[in-house]
């Protein structure tokens, strides 16, 4: 992939964009079997290659410049600032799309956030996409309120330009910190989600759900869970930290008894839905903490699937699962690192096959899919 920003310095987010793409999934591939070294018996499947450009859904520009001429990209920590609107990791038609953003934070006069002086009102933009229907999600990340008005005066023509545009909101981010979003959400829209889809499973994406930004690799690798859940013939199974609920609908059908757990609300109500389309009713998914869940059970299902952030599920949920020994645990994890370590501690547990998934090519990181089995013995 060529990159003139890489190549001029100005960005190096794709640091491993002069490595050949074969020797990237060579090292990444090496590094997963290092941290999971002690497991001779297991089935290591192929790893699964990603695009190498225009593979992204999601864009998160940081808004600076001025409000004649703002730019959209990254800022360095010396203050310098990139416009990142020509980045090849983004699908070529974001870029029209982003030309006219920036003439409607012109239009409604929402001046860039100066990180330095601490004025301005527009932090970021974040854009979203639905590869199933092209819809787009546009999100105005601002400190304030103060602009909700004018912004809101101007929407009428940035939706003429843009048709495509059929989830619109701001949201209000105070803290002068690099944090990207606040708690409030103010929508614009009558829409107020966009619809994906996956493998024909309906899912969505509301403005403060998480959703993976690699669509092509995460249909697939939600596909492979599926797969493999399948082909255990079980009839229960907890999904904890669902997300917008893609791995447990994924792996439930008709007969299956599925509880998923996820701490936002947005996405609960994200994976409702999906589960409600589907017509599931043998599923129930809840806003809670998944390991303060779990570690009030007493009884557990036959398989317990992990897709935890990068820290991992620790200790404390591990010692859990040990104990409760449900007879399979499907973990999915987005940092090797933390998921060896966890399973280091699931010491009742064999490692049965693993599959490495692109997800961040360019990059050093990937996504890993280990299926965990009870040893009886």
């Amino acid at each position: 992939m060529q990159c003139a920003q890489y190549t001029a310095g100005h960005c190096h987010s794709c640091q491993w964009l002069d490595k050949s793409y074969l020797n990237q999934l060579s090292e990444k591939q090496e590094h997963l079997q290092q941290l999971l070294r002690d497991t001779s018996n297991t089935r290591w499947q192929p790893p699964v290659a990603s695009q190498l450009s225009g593979f992204r859904n999601k864009a998160k520009m940081v808004v600076s410049g001025s409000v004649e001429r703002p730019l959209l990209g990254m800022l360095h920590r010396d203050g310098r600032t990139v416009d990142l609107c020509d980045c090849p990791l983004y699908p070529q038609h974001f870029q029209p799309v982003f030309d006219v953003i920036k003439i409607f934070i012109a239009k409604a006069g929402l001046v860039p956030y100066n990180v330095a002086r601490k004025k301005g009102e527009l932090k970021y933009i974040l854009l979203t996409e639905s590869r199933a229907d092209k819809e787009m999600m546009l999100r105005f990340v601002l400190r304030s309120e103060t602009k909700l008005e004018q912004l809101q005066r101007s929407l009428s023509w940035l939706q003429e330009q843009l048709p495509q545009l059929t989830v619109i909101s701001a949201n209000i981010q105070p803290t002068h910190m690099a944090i990207l979003e606040g708690e409030k959400e103010i929508i614009f829209t009558e829409k107020k989600m966009l619809q994906e889809n996956f493998n024909n499973i309906p899912l969505y994406i509301r403005p403060r759900s998480f959703f993976q930004t690699n669509p092509a690799i995460a249909s697939q690798l939600y596909m492979t869970a599926g797969q493999w859940v399948r082909e255990l013939n079980i009839g229960s199974m907890w999904d904890l930290f669902c997300g917008a609920g893609g791995f447990g609908l994924h792996c439930a059908d008709k007969e299956t008894k599925l509880t998923g757990i996820e701490i936002s609300e947005e996405a609960i109500a994200c994976a409702r839905n999906s589960a409600d389309s589907l017509g599931l009713k043998h599923v129930e998914f809840q806003a809670l903490d998944s390991t303060h869940f779990a570690l009030e059970k007493s009884q557990i299902p036959e398989l317990v699937l992990v897709n935890p952030p990068r820290r991992g599920i620790g200790k404390e949920l591990c010692q859990y699962l040990n104990r409760m020994a449900p007879e399979y645990i499907l973990y999915s994890s987005c940092n090797a690192e933390t998921m060896a370590k966890d399973i280091t501690m699931l010491e009742r547990y064999r490692i049965e096959k693993v599959q490495l998934f692109d997800m961040f090519p360019h990059t050093e990181h990937y996504e890993t899919l280990t299926l965990l089995v009870l040893n009886n013995g």
